[in-house]
């Protein structure tokens, strides 16, 4: 376990800045370390949680007891004109104003969205009615046997706000996307960073959207529509900007997150009939 580093404060690797330590923790630069990492968690039989920019993580307050490993997987070169092959490290938002900047298209939705490459494939990342998956060509990931595969797009399963990989817990490291040509690109992604802005409260800790969206209506609006913004626990608090947001307002813990989030979920089910799914994920503190 030479590469690791013992009980680091998880709260500095997530947008929620929330989370105790982890046990054993580190960071990975290329492909043979996380290979290495990983290898020395399975031999020691060590839990082990990858994570990206952790924009979609909820950690525990007593933290992991086991493994983290932040991919620093960072590069992206165009290999074609508009094919696009980046480290699972490498900002998703970034990847999404370079490609429109050279008048591709089908990213311009990432830009302003807080999450690595590896991130925003597992999750399947969307907005403005596009998906991650969508222009996604392959995707190089590691099995939990260890093996370095090679999958094409066909070969994975997506769809709202899911993956393949959340059955087959391989370890993304890299991924190719195939752009379209599009003389608006540049000026779309600009659009969606001024509306994002606008309507989002960037500034305050928050791990994005919450809750995902049902088929009748966005949960941000449903929420609003039950008055429920400005709502707190503890540290907590639901958005007065964006309903969906909950946001680390005062030093909230996980326990206040949790405890806000089943309040807007019992509240908006009293009030409308509708039961909210949390789209971010709680990591447990494992036993």
């Amino acid at each position: 376990m030479h590469l690791f580093r013992k009980e680091v404060d998880l709260k500095n690797y997530c947008t929620l800045q929330i989370g105790g330590p982890a046990h054993y923790f580190c960071e990975v630069h290329t492909v043979c370390e996380m290979e290495e990492a990983l290898k020395a968690c399975r031999e020691k039989k060590i839990p082990v949680m990858v994570i990206g920019k952790g924009s979609n993580c909820l950690f525990d307050d007593r933290g992991f007891n086991g493994a983290v490993i932040l991919n620093k997987i960072n590069f992206c070169r165009q290999t074609a004109p508009g094919t696009f092959y980046a480290g699972a490290g490498y900002s998703f938002s970034h990847l999404g104003i370079q490609a429109s900047r050279l008048g591709f298209g089908g990213l311009e939705f990432a830009s302003g969205i807080p999450a690595s490459v590896g991130g925003a494939i597992f999750m399947n990342a969307g907005a403005n009615l596009s998906e991650t998956s969508t222009h996604l060509k392959s995707v190089e990931y590691i099995s939990v046997s260890g093996e370095l595969i090679l999958a094409s797009r066909e070969d994975l399963s997506f769809s709202y706000r899911y993956s393949s990989f959340h059955q087959n817990h391989g370890v993304i490291v890299a991924a190719t996307f195939s752009l379209p040509q599009s003389q608006n690109a540049r000026q779309k992604q600009i659009d969606i960073v001024n509306k994002r802005k606008m309507t989002q409260p960037y500034g305050f800790k928050s791990a994005g959207c919450i809750f995902l969206n049902p088929e009748c209506e966005a949960a941000g609006s449903i929420i609003d529509r039950c008055g429920l913004k400005g709502l707190s626990v503890g540290g907590a608090e639901v958005s007065c900007k964006h309903a969906n947001f909950l946001i680390n307002k005062d030093q909230a813990t996980c326990a206040d997150m949790l405890q806000l989030i089943e309040l807007v979920k019992m509240k908006v089910k009293v009030q409308t009939g509708i039961e909210l799914h949390a789209e971010v994920r709680q990591i447990p503190y494992k036993e």
